[in-house]
């Protein structure tokens, strides 16, 4: 059995209060980002200050808050004071992490530029504060900080209304600026629709998943055709462009249109090969384009493709490894893993894949505390379905029981009712008859409660049965008769995710040929 504590989720993932976002903080923090606020602090010089680092190094030491032994280790702090004890070291910590953070993220540099002009006018030196912001406007032009840009001319704009200054001696400097905050207003509203086009078409996926049936596709149509209709398309900005690139992404893998939504995934990848400045500005951006490009490219089976994709991506991680946040590195990890399964899988290496596998589980238990219930379940399926590529049926059968067992409620249904097929296929290979008299009918009633029970699920229902009630005879004819229906569920449009999801020829080639499963994935490599 594989060690449950070592993969399992921490589902305590949210903070429930104000003492667990304070921990949850401190845990958070770098080597380096500790050693920068202990230099922070000590530039502050009041008493006060001393108590706070106190209890800094105090909540390091500890997993979760416990005010009794907090104040037995800070005898100098009242219960009282804790909790503005509390709010004030958070505060520090946020302002220290600021100072490193300046350095790397331009809009946060732009901020800062922009108080500071604000600070010159107040003191009425708008002649400087207008220097100021004519600098860092170019900066935000240059670096597509759209909302900054417009923030920093409607400053322009109220300096130059409130007071005579030299602008009015250069022609059509006035004029330019208000054209210049129309245009960036004009640009905002687009890309505020096309993200909102975004979030509800993804929003749709999340709710009811890929299309089952023309009804569906109809749906989608009409909803993301009405909302398309108000977005101008043409003359669009970096980030205008990646977002209705995303937009017909999502849209196109709704629909199972895996080609055209390659297509989109392609250009959203080249915006950012045309404007190479903006990976290291939205890396984050960039690799979730990596990630739909490298999905599709997989669920087309363009094994070559593919595999020029994944190392283009492991050159991405490789020259921006030491300038990643912490949440670009578990970006990084979820769809690189997911990506590298995905090539063993393609290729038949399984013996290969099987051998990542660890590495996996080690990165899951190291981000575990920001990873979601359903990532977890698509690992532990891709995992298991390296074994059964390897047709270790035993070890497949504990990690899709891990699937079985996890406490999700209805999310991802489909992918439990995969693993519940899969499950009965691994005892079919052992022989485990007995076991499958009694696991089978509560996979049976499991499938049959779900609300849209798709036609691969059925027919791979009805093939299972047949193989368990026909026990003592011979079963090539029956795997001959499955793979006719098959092929003709190949053909349907809608049965294609779960042939993705549950991709039985191979193994259904396997028994017919009497070869192996991985023989039988590199023989079709070969055509």
């Amino acid at each position: 059995m594989i060690d449950s504590q070592l993969i399992m989720p921490n589902n305590n993932i949210v903070p429930t209060n104000q003492e667990d976002h304070l921990i949850s903080l401190i845990k958070s923090l770098t080597k380096a980002e500790k050693r920068n606020f202990k230099l922070y602090v000590n530039r502050l010089q009041s008493k006060s200050d001393v108590k706070f680092v106190q209890l800094f190094d105090v909540v390091g030491k500890i997993d979760a808050w416990d005010e009794v032994i907090i104040l037995k280790k800070l005898p100098t702090v009242k219960k009282a004071q804790l909790a503005n004890l509390k709010r004030h070291l958070y505060k520090q910590i946020l302002i220290s992490l600021r100072l490193i953070h300046i350095q790397k993220n331009v809009d946060i540099q732009i901020r800062e530029q922009i108080d500071f002009a604000k600070i010159l006018y107040g003191k009425g030196l708008y002649i400087q504060s207008l220097k100021l912001l004519d600098r860092i406007r170019q900066i935000a032009d240059d670096n597509h900080q759209d909302i900054l840009l417009l923030e920093i001319l409607e400053f322009q704009k109220v300096i130059e209304e409130r007071h005579i200054t030299r602008s009015r001696q250069t022609s059509n400097k006035v004029e330019s600026l208000i054209e210049a905050s129309y245009t960036r207003s004009k640009i905002i509203n687009n890309s505020c629709k096309l993200t909102n086009l975004k979030i509800e078409i993804h929003g749709f996926y999340i709710q009811y998943g890929h299309v089952n049936n023309d009804r569906d596709v109809l749906v989608v149509r009409e909803l993301f055709s009405k909302k398309l209709k108000g977005i101008k398309l043409d003359g669009l900005t970096f980030f205008e462009q990646v977002y209705l690139h995303q937009c017909y992404v999502w849209y196109y893998y709704i629909l199972l249109n895996f080609d055209k939504c390659l297509v989109d995934a392609k250009k959203w990848v080249e915006i950012f090969e045309q404007n190479p400045e903006m990976k290291k500005e939205e890396p984050d951006l960039y690799m979730r384009g990596q990630h739909y490009l490298l999905t599709c490219l997989f669920n087309l089976k363009e094994v070559k493709a593919f595999d020029k994709a994944l190392n283009k991506f492991e050159e991405f991680e490789k020259d921006f490894r030491t300038e990643m946040k912490p949440v670009s590195e578990i970006i990084y990890f979820l769809y690189h893993s997911t990506a590298k399964l995905n090539k063993h899988y393609l290729e038949g290496t399984f013996k290969k894949g099987i051998e990542y596998v660890p590495e996996v589980l080690k990165q899951i238990k190291i981000h575990e505390s920001h990873l979601d219930p359903h990532r977890i379940l698509v690992f532990y399926y891709k995992i298991a379905f390296q074994y059964f590529g390897n047709e270790d049926y035993n070890t497949m059968i504990d990690y899709v029981n891990e699937i079985i067992n996890m406490q999700v409620g209805q999310l991802r249904e489909d992918l439990q009712g995969y693993a519940r097929l899969l499950q009965l296929i691994g005892h079919y290979e052992m022989e485990n008859y007995e076991l499958l008299d009694y696991l089978a009918p509560s996979t049976y009633r499991f499938l049959e409660k779900m609300k849209e029970l798709n036609e691969v699920q059925k027919e791979t229902l009805k093939f299972l049965k047949k193989l368990i009630k026909h026990r003592n005879i011979g079963h090539r004819e029956m795997f001959l008769s499955f793979r006719t229906k098959l092929d003709k569920l190949e053909k349907d449009p809608h049965s294609r995710r779960a042939l993705l999801y549950l991709d039985l020829i191979p193994w259904v080639e396997s028994k017919i040929q009497k070869k192996s499963i991985r023989a039988v994935i590199r023989e079709e490599l070969k055509r």
